[in-house]
């Protein structure tokens, strides 16, 4: 049995190198170098070249190295009899949290505003919003949306979330499925964390924009599709969203011809809300690689269905 770590744009020593220090034993192999693809049962993957999946005849298990799955929800090439599992990291909520938060703080304190005057050597003071009059929505309540939603809360910020059925979460107004437009409505900053389906992409649009509490702001950390960018940028030209920041974008590296880098009032991240540990996700692939050979059921698989 083997383990295939598949990320063309990432560095995979280091997760070898993790996995190998809790177990000596495995055969741990980085795509595209591995002797042979029938001996191949688990894949880690992220961002792999398209129709790969389909190459391995023995594979059982393909995990994401992070909490998104999309990408495995759109290779076809996934046998039906294929498991999917996705990581879920104490760090990668913690690290949301605190990115989620640093970008509200940026919003409400004007600090792109700030380093833009800097630039141009402008001392001037700006007015600015307080906690109490600016509220935080979250779109998508799961894993780590309800995690980032409950410290928010617990940090004195005002937070609505919005989720297909209605959560319990400490200090936070839940808003179900049917309930988008008053959750906008009740929501200067949306947050969107989302997984993306069928149902949620293209969500983030100019009819969502319109419906937001105003001064209206946009954070996606979900994913790239999620938003439809000429939307966005109208919205930001006809005062409909006052500033955008972005992690996730439908090409990365984001193109250097893009017209998002030319809008000031875009703060632009390469996406690094959230970075897996490679610690972390050997403890939890090792975890599940023992339960594989064991026979057992796997931990955080994922509904094909659903698509998380």
């Amino acid at each position: 049995m083997s383990i295939l770590l598949i990320a063309p744009d990432r560095e995979m020593q280091s997760f070898r190198k993790a996995l190998k220090s809790l177990d000596p034993n495995l055969d741990v192999e980085i795509w595209p170098d591995f002797a042979n693809k029938e001996r191949i049962n688990l894949v880690v993957a992220w961002n792999h070249p398209e129709n790969l999946l389909g190459q391995f005849p023995n594979l059982k298990v393909v995990s994401s190295l992070g909490s998104g799955v999309d990408h495995l929800m759109d290779d076809s090439s996934i046998p039906e009899d294929v498991t999917i599992t996705r990581l879920v990291s104490p760090s990668l909520k913690t690290q949301m949290v605190d990115y989620v938060e640093m970008s509200c703080f940026n919003i409400i304190r004007k600090t792109p505003e700030y380093y833009r005057q800097r630039q141009k050597g402008i001392w001037k003071v700006l007015a600015h919003h307080s906690k109490e009059e600016i509220s935080v929505g979250i779109l998508g309540l799961g894993e780590i949306g309800g995690y980032t939603a409950e410290k928010l809360a617990a940090n004195r910020w005002q937070v609505n979330g919005w989720s297909r059925s209605p959560k319990k979460l400490e200090g936070v107004k839940s808003y179900s499925k049917k309930e988008l437009a008053s959750f906008l409505k009740a929501s200067n900053i949306v947050v969107c964390m989302l997984p993306l389906t069928g149902q949620t992409d293209g969500i983030l649009d100019l009819e969502l924009f319109k419906q937001m509490k105003k001064p209206g702001f946009l954070i996606n950390t979900g994913r790239g599709r999620h938003l439809v960018e000429e939307d966005l940028i109208y919205a930001l030209d006809a005062g409909i969203l006052e500033a955008a920041v972005l992690d996730v974008f439908e090409k990365v590296p984001l193109p250097g011809t893009h017209p998002f880098w030319n809008r000031p009032r875009i703060t632009i991240t390469p996406h690094v809300a959230a970075i897996t540990d490679p610690n972390e996700l050997a403890q939890q692939l090792i975890d599940n690689y023992k339960r594989l050979s064991s026979g057992m059921e796997l931990a955080h698989t994922v509904n094909r269905e659903d698509g998380y």
